[in-house]
């Protein structure tokens, strides 16, 4: 049985069967909707139920309250239909620019940046062309049809030159963790590692000028580097601010580069923000929770645009402040939360 579905406020339609999810038949439609973990996790593809009824698979109640449901709001990435729909949802602009492709990559290198961060290189295959939007991730494949989710660190110009760079992924190290156990522990250069993406639609609006804010909390900063070095490939001179928000000085592993960003940028700002900081560490920064030191920066942000990734506690917090507190209005809130496992599942 197939149901046709219809999106406001474009009045774009497409038509999917009873057993796919929304996200999924929008996606193999080229409809761009946003999404974010695909497993009713983090929230990044909740939209308005117009008309028509689904029933949602399994999800977590941080991504969509009971009461969220009752009030007609919905997941597409885990909602299948029961009648023709209706829905209210943003489409993404170019989310279907590059094909979502599986290849094999071989490790180039991996290089320890702090004590459970890992910067892990890959090797694309000359055979295939990959191509995605700063900010964009990929799904590592894993024994018995396993995904990891990973975003891509550097800029897509850089990982074309794949005599250079390669991909560049930031790893942390989750012990019991079936794939970040493997990365700190066994896996070494020349292993192949299969891959499927780009996966997301967390990247840079190009098509906006509203000034920036860059929010970033531990490995969350591997998409957010990307976007920078995309905006200088491209020359985008946005006012752009980057806070970046981790434990302690030795958690900022790519504090340097930041600092040199910002050095060489009239555009760009750098503000690293510590929560726990060590004696040892001697910081005279900012410190305490890094989307609060954006709100004591920025009490207004109606006409700004905010891109945060990183922990989902981090993610949610920023957007119920951000929009509550500083005028943001949600539809200028993009966000990539890292969700893992232990996420997924409630744990």
């Amino acid at each position: 049985m197939s149901f046709q579905v219809t999106l406001q406020p474009s009045g774009r339609t497409f038509d999917m069967q009873r057993d796919e999810t929304v996200l999924s038949a929008a996606l193999s439609a080229s409809i761009g909707l946003p999404y974010g973990c695909k497993d009713g996790a983090c929230g990044s593809c909740k939209c308005k139920l117009l008309e028509g009824r689904v029933i949602h698979g399994a999800h977590q109640a941080k991504a969509l309250s009971a009461a969220e449901e009752e009030a007609g709001w919905m997941l597409s990435c885990c909602a299948t239909p029961q009648t023709d729909l209706v829905i209210e949802a943003r489409q993404v602009v170019g989310l279907g620019d590059h094909p979502v492709v599986k290849m094999p990559t071989r490790v180039t290198s991996l290089t320890r940046v702090a004590p459970d961060v890992m910067v892990l290189r890959l090797q694309m295959p000359a055979t295939h062309q990959f191509g995605f939007r700063a900010g964009q991730y990929i799904e590592f494949i894993l024994k018995d049809g396993v995904r990891r989710s990973y975003s891509m660190a550097n800029a897509p110009h850089l990982v074309k030159e794949a005599g250079v760079n390669g991909m560049e992924l930031h790893i942390r190290h989750l012990p019991g963790g079936l794939f970040t156990d493997h990365v700190f522990g066994e896996m070494k250069p020349k292993d192949i590692l299969r891959v499927e993406g780009p996966h997301g639609s967390f990247f840079l609006r190009e098509d906006s000028e509203r000034p920036i804010v860059l929010l970033a909390s531990g490995t969350g900063l591997a998409p957010i580097k990307a976007i920078v070095e995309h905006m200088r490939f491209k020359g985008i001179t946005r006012p752009t601010v980057l806070y970046w928000g981790c434990r302690s000085r030795a958690d900022l592993y790519l504090h340097d580069w930041a600092a040199q960003q910002a050095a060489e940028c009239d555009w760009l700002r750098y503000v690293p923000v510590l929560s726990e900081p060590q004696a040892q560490d001697a910081w005279a920064g900012r410190t305490g929770f890094v989307h609060q030191a954006v709100l004591a920066d920025w009490p207004d942000l109606s006409r700004h645009e905010v891109y945060a990734c990183g922990a989902p506690v981090m993610v949610q917090a920023a957007r119920q402040d951000f929009t509550a507190q500083a005028r943001l209005p949600d539809e200028f809130f993009y966000a990539d939360a890292f969700t893992s496992e232990a996420d997924k599942h409630g744990d």
